[in-house]
């Protein structure tokens, strides 16, 4: 063992620990030692549905199912998992083309559960990408250009070379945030492409939606401070000040109460934002605004008639007359529903229909976490702006129950490219309110119109409800997010976290708004419909002309009972012959594919498109590569199991099938690892001592290639495979008692 390896080893081990979700996507293998039922007393190793929930969700990414299609030079990276109810989790990807992340496209989201089925899949579509990666124009030039579209910078983030998708096309640019002023004096948050060829800015959109004020403060309420700073330690990196950015000191009580007290502003946001993370994690399971436990700080006493989110911080000013702070609960909750939409997948897009379902995210944050804190200073409402008087006639500035009347459309088909963010924001509004409390819900509250074509009426299911839904609607966001897309996600999202109830509720909340059903969208029936999700193991492959190579097409029953599903293959060119055994599997079995190379055949890059056909039909992709490489290693034939996967440098996976098998009697564990040559692979094989996974034996040579042997005790074992150095395709043999 090389003087680095221990370390790295320890490291990798680390992530592994639970069988927690930074595992690579797993590999499925021919049979599953030992996989029949154990005995109750022996202590089960936790973490066994999360790390099949992912390995399904990877697996998914790794063979391009359905909409998660990519091509050779490109890979689905995961970059966040979130939990969910119901042992549910939602897996975040981002499409790189040669190494590097691509932006405005190609992001994808998988929704899977327990068992390892993939329950939903969202992505936003992309080109076939085929571009040059080399920069003319280099970071500090395109720095340099990004900085000068605005008057003042303030900060700026390093240039990072990124694939753009613009109007349907790849272009390499250089990316960076700049923080500052425009030349009008407004705060910007610009979000810079600048052409790495050319020089030219790309795209630039900024982050910050003017013209947000609203609210009054709270009363005397409770926040979490450190002891003589106004620094939340729980909720890091969140604190509040001044527009220095360094956080008011001093000690509790905290602030005078008087309407334009800077350090009382600072009482009522920290008292707004630590309600809303507090519901997001009470009433959501969601880990706070950023989605890991925290928010960006927050400054107060602006001198301008705005409050907004910049994608580092929140900044408060005041309103139109000058007589308060605009730091009540909606303005608070509002700006940091900014942060929310922000840091779930596919960030913030750039079109005004995107912008407004961003802007209608933060009301609906405000009117959550007003409904959460229920102070009696500002009590829960649908209404924003409603203390402010933001025009001088006592009016809120939008109307959640019925947008119309601030002037704003209530419905779907009143929206066009040229729908002023804020304005856009009505319909999600009106779809929200109906969803939550319904058409007519009495008790006060108003009545809410129902757009031309809907239903006679809606009955909402509880704002607490609709909440979630839309939460887990936002953790399959893509870049290309809008109101169709919402529709699907929340129908998804409803059936999987309720029920066929709430999930009509929902589609009867979107008919009443216009917006249309789409093709694919969930199935709110009270039964489970029949359904069922294809990957491949592995999903590439190289082969040279004259030979042929194997891959193991596997099923899942996804919905209802098992079906039949019948597999086809298409996209092959002349040479190139592909076979099925069996040709139709039971859904939860599997298929051995084989591709049979003729000679001559010219080298290349071949995507083979793999179809499923059942009660639906599902693809996934197949990358063949023609004398381009050699297939997985072999050498390991004298095993009983036999395992494919593949890994980057760095990554891990347990095995069998991201999970771990019994012996139920004393006797020797065989491990033969063979990986990629010219990589460093090294093999571990543990077992759990009733706590958590120990090493028993290692396989650490500086190779490629490593055999373990080790008798032991019955018990629960995995092993894992690590990718010190290099990447690609192993092979994993092994043999228990």
């Amino acid at each position: 063992m090389h003087p680095t390896r221990l370390s790295a080893a320890v490291a990798a081990l680390a992530l592994t620990a639970s069988l927690a979700g930074t595992l690579a996507g797993t590999a499925s293998a021919a049979t599953n030692p030992q996989a029949q039922a154990v005995p109750a007393p022996v202590p089960v190793p936790p973490g066994q549905g999360k790390s099949l929930a992912l390995a399904a969700a990877d697996k998914a990414a790794d063979s391009g199912l359905d909409g998660l299609r990519h091509g050779a030079d490109e890979e689905l990276v995961r970059t966040a998992v979130t939990p969910w109810a119901g042992g549910l989790y939602y897996a975040a990807y981002q499409r790189t083309y040669k190494g590097l992340p691509v932006a405005g496209g190609g992001d994808a989201v998988v929704l899977s559960d327990s068992a390892g089925r993939v329950r939903h899949v969202t992505a936003a579509p992309a080109p076939a990408l085929k571009l040059s990666t080399r920069a003319t124009v280099g970071s500090a030039a395109a720095l340099a250009t990004a900085r000068a579209q605005l008057a003042g910078v303030e900060s700026a983030s390093a240039p990072e070379l990124t694939v753009l998708i613009k109007g349907s096309k790849p272009v390499l640019t250089w990316h960076t945030l700049v923080v500052g002023r425009t030349a009008a004096g407004l705060p910007s948050s610009l979000d810079t492409y600048v052409d790495a060829r050319t020089g030219k800015v790309t795209q630039a959109t900024d982050k910050i939606l003017h013209a947000d004020g609203r609210g009054y403060h709270n009363g005397n309420v409770t926040i979490d401070t450190a002891t003589t700073s106004m620094t939340d330690g729980t909720r890091s990196p969140f604190r509040c000040g001044g527009q220095n950015g360094s956080a008011y000191t001093g000690s509790s009580p905290w602030g005078s109460g008087s309407a334009n007290d800077l350090v009382t502003a600072c009482v009522d946001i920290m008292y707004a934002a630590q309600r809303e993370n507090d519901m997001l994690k009470q009433w959501f399971g969601y880990n706070g605004q950023n989605g890991q436990g925290g928010m960006v700080p927050a400054r107060a006493g602006l001198g301008e008639v705005n409050a907004y989110y910049d994608g580092t911080k929140t900044t408060f000013g005041h309103n139109q007359n000058g007589t308060m702070q605009l730091t009540g609960i909606d303005v608070v909750a509002h700006e940091y529903g900014h942060e929310i939409f922000d840091k779930t997948p596919g960030s913030a897009g750039s079109s005004n229909e995107n912008g407004g379902m961003n802007e209608s995210t933060g009301d609906i944050f405000g009117a959550l976490t007003e409904h959460f804190a229920n102070n009696p200073n500002d009590t829960p409402d649908y209404t924003v702006g409603e203390k402010l008087n933001f025009l001088g006639d006592n009016k809120p500035i939008r109307y959640m129950y019925n947008p119309s009347l601030a002037g704003d459309p209530n419905c779907y088909p009143q929206l066009n490219s040229g729908t002023e963010v804020h304005a856009a924001a009505g319909p999600q509004n009106h779809w929200f309110y109906l969803l939550a409390e319904g058409s007519n819900p009495g008790g006060g509250k108003p009545a809410s119109p129902i757009c031309s074509g809907g239903p006679s009426s809606v009955t909402g299911i509880g704002v607490q409800k609709a909440g979630k839904i839309f939460m887990g609607a936002l953790l399959m966001k893509t870049s290309s997010w809008n109101h169709l897309a919402a529709r699907r996600a929340t129908l998804a999202s409803a059936k999987n976290s309720y029920g066929s109830a709430e999930c009509n509720a929902v589609k009867t909340a979107w008919n009443a708004i216009g917006v249309p059903a789409q093709s694919g969208e969930t199935d709110c029936g009270g039964t489970t419909s029949p359904d069922f999700s294809l990957a491949l193991n592995p999903a590439t492959g190289s082969v040279q002309p004259g030979a042929s190579v194997t891959s193991t097409v596997n099923t899942t029953t996804t919905g209802g009972s098992a079906q039949t599903v019948q597999l086809s293959a298409s996209g092959a060119p002349s040479g190139i012959t592909v076979s099925f055994s069996p040709s139709s599997v039971t859904s939860g079995g599997s298929s051995t594919m084989t591709v049979q190379v003729a000679a001559g055949t010219a080298d290349g890059t071949y995507p083979i498109t793999v179809t499923g056909t059942g009660s639906a039909t599902h693809t996934v992709t197949y990358q063949l590569a023609v004398g381009a490489g050699t297939p997985p290693p072999t050498g390991c034939d004298n095993t009983e199991y036999t395992y494919q996967g593949s890994l980057a440098s760095g990554q891990a996976e347990a095995q069998p099938d991201g999970s771990y098998y019994y012996s139920a009697t004393s006797g020797t564990h065989v491990g033969c690892l063979r990986g990629p040559a010219g990589t460093d692979f090294d093999l571990y094989l543990q077992k759990w001592n009733g706590a958590s996974w120990t090493d028993v034996a290692v396989g650490g040579t500086a190779g490629a290639d490593e055999d373990t042997t080790y008798y032991g005790t019955a018990g629960y074992y995995r092993y894992v495979v690590h990718a010190y150095s290099g990447s690609g395709a192993y092979t994993l043999g092994l043999s228990a008692p």
